[in-house]
């Protein structure tokens, strides 16, 4: 039943809704804030802001036109402050939940924008939509503007549009994976129905060159490359696969990889398990023998191309390995005196057993997931190791999303 309610905020909860506890339970308001009176549609656990009646201190205004309707972003309505401290707290009680009281550090500020969107987009009668999802719903918000993306992806959208019209169908969307590189935009279509003609191949490279686009590919198959599509890993240039999974924000990147050098300090042997392409691979390459592992084939494969062009490095391994499945043994790791490891969202959590089980001395934990990096952290503390920094990054901003590097030493 829906019902139009006066609820108080009494805090912001772990997805950036604001949440009031009712008669019934615990309502989730979303753009609210602790401390807010607001006037809500309810309807069982959610709700539906309609006003603000007593607005918290910590309330801004959105930087954003598309605030509240695109699903992007949950908090651009909270000062910077505010913000900080509840993506700290976030990590805090993902930790407590698996009965750690640890000190975390201050968050790392975002800075930087997103070099790499994760874009939909579809046909109508009106023309191309390409954006984000609204909050809750699969029609898209056609961006005009994004606070939170490069300023070069933003330029490109109309540019976009116009490319990639011909490919898609008013059915289902188009995935779009918008990455800028050091030689412009590498742009990765996935979900295309169409079939990729002659005709229609040399229509995509003529608006690809009219956009000064550096490569696109349709389903993983390369239709047109000007530029070299690579990035910069250290000193070591990357050509990453169309669509690969790279750290959104390129001087986050860089936050990370220097805490994670600062914690492996002087080891020798290093494992850097789900490596991606090489994030951290190659700038601890210039300092240690180093052994990279992940399930990508295209990812390991785009990393050894890279490795035997880098100049200035330690010896590199890498391998194809699904760490999930077949994560190193305790008698492998006794190769190494640091692991680094920097999973999806699932965590590592077979990997972190085993580590559990070695002598490693110092293990790194990289994860975009507190919940899933507490229970592997849980897991290393229970075989032995001490937890001796938790340093929360803030790499998505204005969502709820958090990054963080714990460390930890035998």
């Amino acid at each position: 039943m829906r019902e139009t309610c006066d609820l108080m905020i009494a805090r912001v909860g772990a997805q950036g809704d604001g949440v009031a506890e009712a008669a019934n339970g615990p309502v989730f308001v979303p753009f609210t804030l602790a401390g807010e009176r607001v006037k809500a549609v309810v309807e069982g656990t959610a709700g539906q802001l309609i006003e603000v009646l007593a607005p918290s201190n910590d309330r801004v205004v959105p930087p954003c036109r598309h605030f509240t309707i695109c699903g992007g972003c949950a908090l651009q309505h909270m000062a910077a402050p505010a913000y900080r401290a509840w993506k700290t707290e976030q990590v805090a009680a993902a930790f407590r939940a698996r009965g750690l009281d640890v000190a975390v550090n201050d968050v790392i500020a975002c800075k930087g924008a997103r070099r790499r969107a994760a874009l939909s987009a579809r046909a109508t009668s009106a023309g191309v939509l390409l954006g984000f999802h609204k909050a809750a719903s699969h029609d898209l918000v056609d961006l005009e503007e994004c606070c939170v993306l490069h300023p070069s992806i933003v330029a490109a959208l109309p540019k976009l549009r116009t490319l990639i019209a011909p490919l898609l169908s008013r059915r289902g969307e188009t995935r779009v994976i918008a990455t800028w590189t050091l030689g412009g935009l590498d742009v990765a279509l996935e979900d295309v129905a169409a079939k990729l003609t002659p005709e229609l191949r040399t229509g995509l490279a003529q608006a690809a060159s009219s956009a000064a686009v550096a490569r696109v590919s349709v389903n993983g198959d390369p239709v047109y490359e000007s530029l070299t599509a690579a990035l910069m890993f250290g000193n070591a240039e990357v050509i990453a696969p169309p669509g690969a999974f790279l750290q959104a924000v390129a001087e986050m990147e860089e936050a990370m990889a220097n805490l994670v050098l600062r914690a492996a300090g002087k080891s020798k042997a290093i494992a850097d398990l789900f490596c991606g392409v090489g994030a951290f691979t190659f700038r601890l390459a210039e300092r240690a023998k180093v052994f990279a592992a992940d399930n990508d084939k295209r990812a390991i494969a785009a990393l050894n191309a890279a490795v035997k062009n880098a100049r200035g490095l330690k010896p590199v391994e890498a391998r194809t390995r699904d760490l999930f499945r077949e994560p190193l043994s305790a008698t492998e790791l006794r190769d190494f005196d640091c692991v680094v490891f920097d999973p999806p969202r699932a965590g590592a959590d077979a990997q972190a057993r085993m580590l559990a089980r070695s002598q490693v001395k110092t293990v790194i934990a990289v994860s975009c997931n507190p919940a899933t990096l507490a229970r592997d952290a849980r897991t290393l503390i229970d075989g032995g190791y001490i937890l001796e920094s938790v340093t929360p990054v803030d790499q998505f901003l204005f969502s709820p999303h958090i990054e963080a590097v714990a460390v930890f030493h035998r």
